[in-house]
């Protein structure tokens, strides 16, 4: 069976037991079916790790004494041991019917369980209930109680974990896991105070083990004021006890729950216990990209990148960065590392065909649009950006095809009609271009580039009024759009509107700064790397 840190853990009151000891098998010994050397050669296999050779034994044992609740606990035990959730349960299940006052058993079938939470939620409250089996004839047994003190701590049940906590004895309390639990139940109460008492006590404790921090972190980080889960690993660094897994994991609860700085000043503790790790780099830079410092992502990702330069990830995230930071050449670069490592990835195929379709040769987006669509057929946004893929390579024809079919999907209604309301603009069919425009804004009422567009037809048909006042609601609406102040700039000049030196000005340094278009798509990716 797998290694669990927090299963370690259960017996540690009053003493932390390793694996071997996880499992109770029973009073062997007393089996008077069975002879002892029979019963210590399976515990000797067990322990050796011949789970095959126990077996066999076992089964020949049960053959000859089927009503021995012992031997289906130790049949338990196996198939635990080996993976096997049902029939470990069946088993100790058998076991208890049986015994109904085996102890052990019990606690077998509670860790067991306890195991499959991640894999099962509702394994918690099965748990919970076999503890309480065993609570209703030994009130005060020491596991127990603990036990169903942490799973009512895990389902924020803080009050009633706080009444298991105080059913064991008093030495037994002051043990680090028991302090643990009570300060993450002091914690989860919002009653700061004792919590940080008993935060103070489990750091002096003798037996702090890093996993006492780990397990309350969630709990503890949740809370509002941040210094108490900062103190505890702080705590467990005064002691040489932190590691880059504590760090890390203080780190995302952080960035999780939106505190961006906390975050990444615990995730640049973990990158400091360990430089070379990427999983930590890409921590960090997803937390920088977060805060907006761009230059940050980039410096975190450079170092990923060297590390592990055939890590598709990063390229692709580092090409989202560059977009951001308006770096067409570099998006490109690395977006098409990112999917020549990996040519199956959709968001990957995605992101390369709305960057290469704004380029000069704009039909090489094609492609990968094309194989987006063939991976997220559903997603109407990858047919619209198809759709303007071939727009731009001016296959006026395939594009008003591919746009039309995703012209009533309430996701891509405004971006359809605009650019159909484009193709028939540039096809000098001005009727069906204002109508696909007004249906633009209709599903997006500020909808600056549909009013841009507006404003080109009406210029062109000399209908200056109409021109002005679509070309100033996209200005106003964006005050950087190119389209509706290059317009807007010949519309005054025609008109010799005073307005027409100020604008020039304007749309002068409007085109200086403009390092690319805008790749409004873009917009939608989520970066997943």
């Amino acid at each position: 069976m797998k290694e669990d840190r927090d299963y370690n853990r259960t017996r540690g009151i009053p003493f932390r037991l390793g694996l071997l000891a996880l499992w109770v098998l029973g009073p062997w010994l007393s089996l008077a079916a069975q002879s002892p050397e029979t019963i210590q050669k399976i515990q000797q296999l067990l322990q050796q790790g011949d789970s095959l050779t126990a077996q066999s034994l076992l089964s020949q044992a049960l053959k000859e004494s089927p009503a021995n609740s012992g031997l289906y606990n130790l049949q338990g035990v196996i198939k635990a041991q080996q993976g096997d959730f049902a029939s470990a349960e069946a088993n100790f299940r058998k076991a208890l019917e049986l015994a109904p006052r085996s102890e052990g058993v019990y606690l077998n079938l509670g860790r067991l369980y306890q195991e499959h939470i991640p894999k099962d939620p509702r394994a918690r409250d099965k748990a919970l209930g076999v503890y309480a089996g065993l609570l209703r004839f030994a009130p005060d047994h020491l596991e127990a109680n603990y036990e169903s003190a942490v799973l009512l701590m895990q389902k924020g049940l803080y009050a009633p974990s706080l009444q298991r906590l105080a059913k064991l004895p008093s030495e037994a309390q002051e043990h680090s896991q028991a302090l643990s639990v009570r300060c993450g139940d002091y914690a989860g109460l919002a009653q700061s105070d004792r919590a940080e008492q008993a935060a103070d006590r489990m750091l002096r404790s003798a037996d702090l083990v890093e996993a006492d921090v780990i397990s309350i972190l969630p709990i503890v980080a949740s809370r509002k004021d941040t210094s108490l889960a900062f103190k505890l690993v702080q705590g467990l660094e005064s002691r040489h006890l932190d590691s880059f897994n504590s760090w890390r994991s203080l780190g995302l609860l952080y960035k999780g729950a939106g505190r961006l700085e906390d975050a990444r000043k615990a995730l640049e503790a973990a990158a400091q216990l360990q430089p070379e790790s990427v999983p930590a780099l890409l921590d960090l830079a997803r937390v920088a990209n977060d805060q907006k410092d761009y230059t940050g992502t980039l410096g975190y990702l450079a170092h990923a990148r060297a590390l592990q330069p055939n890590n598709a990830s990063i390229h692709f995230f580092w090409g989202i960065v560059c977009i951001e930071q308006e770096l067409a050449g570099e998006a490109y670069e690395s977006l098409k590392k990112a999917v020549a490592l990996d040519p199956n990835n959709a968001y990957y195929n995605y992101a390369m065909g709305v960057v290469t379709m704004e380029r000069t040769d704009a039909s090489e987006a094609i492609p990968y649009l094309n194989k987006y669509c063939e991976l997220k057929p559903h997603d109407a946004r990858g047919r619209l950006a198809l759709g303007v893929a071939y727009f731009n390579s001016r296959e006026d024809e395939q594009a008003e095809k591919v746009i039309t079919s995703v012209a009533d999907n309430p996701q891509t209604a405004a971006g359809a009609n605009y650019y159909l309301g484009k193709i028939a603009n540039r096809q000098g069919k001005y009727s069906a271009a204002l109508q696909h425009l007004k249906l633009a804004l209709e599903a997006r009422p500020n909808y600056a580039d549909a009013y841009a567009e507006l404003g080109v037809i009406y210029l062109k048909q000399k209908q200056y009024p109409q021109a002005e006042e679509a070309l100033e609601k996209a200005v106003k609406l964006n005050p950087s759009n190119y389209t509706a102040n290059l317009n807007l700039t010949i519309l005054y000049q025609r008109t010799k509107n005073p307005k027409a030196e100020e604008q020039t000005k304007r749309f002068g340094m409007l085109k200086e700064e403009r390092a690319q278009r805008e790749m409004e798509f873009l917009r939608t990716i989520e970066v997943r790397p």
